[in-house]
């Protein structure tokens, strides 16, 4: 199979069956074996029904129903996992993002040799102060943060070679960042191709300003993850003997002061040195502690599932 199409959904039953008209066209145009995976995320409009009777029509139409809203990451880890094309395309379910971008990304990934390519709306048409503003703010961090060279991380459309998605962990809310989770797992050419962004034509955006502070928490997390999350000791346990050593140094000032310097002077618990020795010690205490348990947790935790289907249709 050529071409995996992995759409994550919430309420958006007014665009459903234009664009799968519209992809099932650009896919038989350019005779693709193909695959469309819905993924609705706990919708509670017509949603479901509607690509109920989209499998009902085309085979190659699939879809996965969670029991409630989850969030686009497991939305996407759940297509991402019953993937089959040699090619993962995904999109948004609001017709923003083009289907005709789809053949060109696609020979990106098969005769350029790119791991994945992101799609960059260099021309939007969303709100300046509440979405293009905040947006450029977050890829510059993004790109300061990670080192991967994108000038749009959160564009929804993207494409990977098939073994990119079978290997990279997305959950949270680490779809914003799955550039940076590919880089981290050594899928390193990354490319970038401009795609048409197309105004809103149905319904509402799912997401609002929250979203980019969220965004930014998690990039301190993913920073963290790709540096210490296998070794947290190496974080904590610097931190914790940078701490101790200040606490330490400062005790065995007082102490020498105390003893040979100045014996009738005040008394040790009367200085202001001791208080911050004693506070000091006790942070990098805390800092080692934090470091043995961290790994005591990634020696014994067990995977979990992150979210429920209730229904699949067309899914072997």
């Amino acid at each position: 199979m050529n071409i995996s199409v992995v759409i994550p959904l919430l309420n958006e039953q007014d665009s459903l069956t234009e664009l799968h008209d519209w992809i099932v066209k650009v896919m038989q145009s350019n005779h693709f074996s193909y695959e469309i995976i819905f993924i609705d995320d706990g919708s509670t409009d017509d949603s479901w029904n509607i690509i109920k009777q989209l499998s009902v029509k085309n085979e190659n139409t699939k879809g996965i129903r969670f029991l409630k809203n989850f969030g686009k990451s497991q939305a996407l880890h759940a297509g991402f996992e019953k993937a089959k094309g040699d090619v993962v395309i995904t999109m948004d379910a609001d017709l923003q993002d083009n289907p005709d971008e789809i053949p060109e990304l696609y020979y990106m990934i098969v005769n350029d040799g790119f791991d994945l390519v992101s799609g960059w709306k260099k021309k939007r048409y969303d709100s300046v102060i509440s979405k293009n503003l905040p947006s450029k703010l977050f890829n510059w961090a993004a790109r300061k943060t990670s080192g991967v060279k994108l000038n749009d991380f959160n564009c929804g459309l993207k494409a990977y070679k098939i073994d990119v998605v079978k290997q990279i962990d997305v959950n949270g809310e680490m779809h914003r960042y799955i550039p940076v989770l590919s880089k981290n797992a050594g899928f390193t050419k990354i490319g970038e191709k401009v795609v048409q962004h197309q105004a809103r034509k149905y319904g509402e955006t799912k997401f609002g300003m929250d979203r980019f502070i969220h965004g930014f928490l998690d990039l301190i997390t993913i920073w963290f993850l790709s540096r210490f999350g296998k070794r947290p000791m190496h974080l904590f346990g610097a931190l914790g003997f940078i701490m101790f050593a200040i606490g330490f140094g400062f005790a065995t000032y007082l102490g020498v002061d105390k003893l040979f310097l100045n014996p009738s002077g005040r008394l040790i618990t009367q200085r202001p040195q001791f208080y911050i020795s004693l506070v000091t010690m006790i942070i990098g205490t805390q800092f080692f502690v934090a470091g043995f348990l961290g790994e005591i947790i990634l020696r014994t935790k067990q995977d979990k599932k992150r979210y429920l289907v209730k229904d699949e249709l067309n899914l072997n």
